[in-house]
């Protein structure tokens, strides 16, 4: 449970950082007037490969939206989109850690527990040796050893 936690919170950490650059890209794209220029820039196809493009100023983006799949937004709707998905994504990566620390507490409390168990045990059986060992020195029972 914990480890599941914790793989969706790495996975989240690395999708917020990502949301947050094409939001920024779309608010860039939103200020831009009809009128200006088209700007030339580099852009990310891959890990290490990028890509020179000459953006106009446009109404429209394109998205990905994952499984293969890439849809068109008007800017504006695109904007809202995002917002929302980085604020869901915040939201989450929040919970995964509430999540992550109270799996911590309830580790350490059930760790403690069975210490305590351990050592009552452990307690009982010295209380059950002691008992026992009394008896065989008090009592009329000898031990003897295999070999008398």
């Amino acid at each position: 449970m914990e480890v599941n936690t914790q793989r969706r919170a790495a996975g989240l950490k690395e999708k917020i950082p990502d949301i947050r650059k094409t939001l920024d890209m779309v608010q860039f794209l939103k200020s831009r007037k009809p009128g200006s220029d088209a700007i030339e820039t580099t852009f990310e196809l891959n890990d290490t490969l990028y890509a020179k493009a000459e953006i106009p100023p446009t109404d429209e983006v394109y998205l990905w939206l994952g499984a293969n799949v890439m849809l068109s937004y008007p800017v504006a709707e695109a904007e809202t989109l995002l917002e929302s998905k980085l604020s869901t994504a915040q939201q989450s990566l929040e919970n995964c850690e509430e999540d992550l620390d109270f799996l911590r507490e309830q580790i350490t409390t059930l760790e403690v527990a069975t210490a305590r168990v351990y050592n009552w045990e452990v307690t009982m059986k010295r209380k059950e040796k002691a008992e026992h060992g009394e008896e065989g020195a008090d009592g009329d029972k000898k031990r003897t050893s295999p070999n008398d």
